[in-house]
């Protein structure tokens, strides 16, 4: 890094790396009206896609919809380039209902490249931050060129390119995902702030080449025969009516756990050479092979990389072995015998930082105007990033202009449970996003993220008046729906049991509301249309929702009805001076846990790892609240 230092310019919001973190909390920072600065390692890597290149899934999709709903970019980012969508978990109840859509991963970078470039209030700079420093009340940012930007507030978004180091085999390479520039000196600059610092891992499967691939003895995957968008920005018509791309299933056999078991002494996380800590719900195929090896298969999903190149991507095969046993792992599978590498998988190790240090708006503690957000907060995962890069540029803005901060509670949505998660209870790992983490899982669907947050989103300026608009007479045509289902009733007619009788129902002698017939198992909105003369033209969607909601009602009203009383206790705020280890009864762990993080209401004490629920009654009835 050079000596030399010249100002380069001034900016409200500075924020360090254009990742899916990065390029939310830009976006939402300039869309309020403050001037922002998005500073990158490299303009073509922008909205980079390192590992699957996906959107959505299991508990993410929640996210992804909970983004777009506060005006994010990641779900219309999606809806454009996307290959292949799938709603996972079908089977089983709308709650835990999930998008996931297969992305053009080149497409998908350059999507979101040019959304940042036309953005008003925001600029975007390839620069290396080398260096960041208090400077009044705010910040003082350097390049590695010796460039100095000031700012009021920034954001730390540099996900897995902190001191990152590749691992292949015996072979430790010093660079950031995909072969990129890592950033090996700002690390030294957080330390100086007082921030606490750590060492995580990650890893991705390898590449292989299409036309090398077997797919006759593959298992097809095809998209879903009406596919569902993420933004209610997208034609749903029109995106329906797409052509979508196929996936394909392979397994691994005896034979391929026998070679990764003759030579896990070669694995650098067996060997000792990695001891950063990796996520435990998304293993390396040697991870798998050795924690359950009473499973005679793992699944594999081929999936492709892009519309326009060969390159597919073995998902489930994620490594850290030397190539040439991944060569032999890969041509060990039925389908892979003839398979091309055109990326090696790799293991990469990044530093991070605690979690604990934020608060529930994303800004450190002892810092104050500094926010993290992404993968540098210890998560992993585009979604998990996105959402968190949203919520640090929000809340970065509203402290320039003076407005309330943005703090999601737990009932609020996904994106709220994630941070809650984060900075009361900390992660030992890379932090993934599921549905069973969700304790509100009837009330926080997907299908209702846009009416949940529909007040964040106005209170923020985050929409345009268009959407505005459209949110409202949406909302309106679901209530009028939702009420005429409850008040119209259908005689018994011969039609009427026609209709039950072949789905399997009991026939009606009396009067029945539509909304009777939708909550019996084997009905639903749809199924009914036929015998519902009043009902009005609603999109598939829409008729899906009203089918949620009716077919939910007395569920989530007794769900409702539990939130709000523990809600009412757990909003309770603590003194801000409550020295907890003078309280009687509490455990000392507790009481230490308790005074070094300050939790600002019960609520907040009790997520802290380590706090007990006994311990929770013990500060409770301390504060005369029991």
């Amino acid at each position: 890094m050079t000596d030399f230092r010249f100002d380069m310019g001034e900016c409200a919001v500075a924020v360090v790396g254009a990742g899916h973190a990065g390029i939310e909390a830009a976006l939402a920072a300039a869309r309020m009206g403050v001037d922002a600065v998005l500073f990158t390692l490299n303009l073509d890597a922008v909205g980079n896609m390192p590992c699957n290149p996906a959107i959505g899934g299991t508990g993410k999709g929640h996210l992804v919809y909970e983004i777009d709903a506060l005006g994010g970019e990641m779900g219309r980012a999606a809806d454009a380039v996307c290959l292949q969508s799938r709603m996972l978990n079908r089977s089983r109840g709308a709650a835990v209902h999930s998008l996931r859509q297969q992305a053009d991963r080149t497409a998908y970078r350059s999507y979101m490249k040019s959304a940042l470039e036309r953005q008003e209030n925001l600029r975007l700079v390839q620069a290396e931050i080398a260096e960041i420093e208090r400077e009044g009340d705010g910040f003082r940012l350097v390049t590695r060129y010796g460039a100095v930007w000031h700012a009021k507030c920034a954001i730390l978004s540099a996900g897995t390119f902190l001191r990152a180091n590749i691992v292949v085999g015996d072979v430790n390479v010093k660079s950031g995902p995909d072969n990129l520039a890592g950033a090996d000196l700002l690390t030294e600059s957080l330390v100086k702030l007082g921030l606490s610092v750590r060492r995580f891992k990650t890893g991705t499967p390898p590449r292989i080449h299409a036309d090398t691939i077997d797919y006759s003895v593959c298992e097809e995957q095809e998209g879903d025969a009406w596919a569902y968008c993420f933004s209610s920005d997208t034609d749903e018509e029109a995106f329906a009516a797409r052509k979508q791309n196929r996936c394909y299933i392979v397994y691994t056999n005896e034979n391929t756990h026998q070679i990764i078991r003759d030579n896990i002494d070669r694995s650098p996380l067996y060997s000792g050479r990695i001891q950063s800590i990796g996520p435990r719900y998304c293993p390396s195929i040697e991870d798998k092979i050795m924690h359950f090896p009473d499973k005679e298969r793992h699944q594999l999903f081929l999936e492709p990389m892009g519309a326009n190149t060969k390159e597919v991507y073995v998902q489930g095969l994620s490594s850290s072995l030397p190539e040439d046993v991944q060569i032999r792992v890969l041509h060990s599978i039925r389908g892979l015998e003839h398979a091309e590498v055109m990326r090696t998988a790799y293991a990469i190790e990044y530093d991070c930082i605690d979690p604990l240090q934020l608060t529930h708006t994303l800004e450190f503690r002892d810092v104050p105007g500094l926010y993290g957000a992404g993968q540098f907060n210890g998560t992993s995962g585009y979604e998990e990033a996105a959402c968190q890069g949203l919520v640090a540029g929000i809340n970065a803005a509203a402290k320039i202009l003076g407005l309330e901060k943005l703090v999601l509670p737990r009932d609020s949505s996904y994106t709220g449970i994630l941070i809650d998660d984060l900075v009361t209870k900390g992660t030992s790992e890379p932090y993934r996003m599921m549905t069973s983490r969700c304790e509100h899982r009837l009330i926080l669907r997907q299908d209702n993220a846009d009416r949940r947050l529909f007040d964040y989103a106005l209170r923020y300026g985050l929409i345009s008046e268009e959407r505005i608009a459209k949110k409202r007479a949406l909302f309106a045509r679901l209530d009028a729906e939702l009420s005429r289902v409850e008040k119209t009733y259908l005689s018994p007619s011969k039609e009427l049991n026609d209709l039950l009788a072949a789905h399997g129902c009991t026939p009606v002698e009396t009067g029945v509301s539509v909304a009777e017939l939708m909550r019996r198992p084997e009905l639903s909105y749809e199924i009914l249309a036929p015998v519902d003369p009043t009902r009005p033209v609603l999109s598939r969607r829409e008729g899906e929702r009203v089918q949620t909601e009716v077919k939910y009602a007395g569920y989530v009203r007794r769900a409702v009805a539990q939130n709000a009383a523990q809600k009412k206790l757990y909003d309770r705020v603590l003194p801000s001076d409550l020295d907890f280890s003078a309280i009687r009864g509490l455990r000392l762990e507790a009481a230490a846990k308790l005074q070094k993080l300050r939790p600002e209401t019960v609520g907040d004490a009790a997520r802290i790892s380590g706090v007990s629920p006994a311990d929770i009654t013990v500060l409770l009835v301390y504060l005369n609240l029991l």
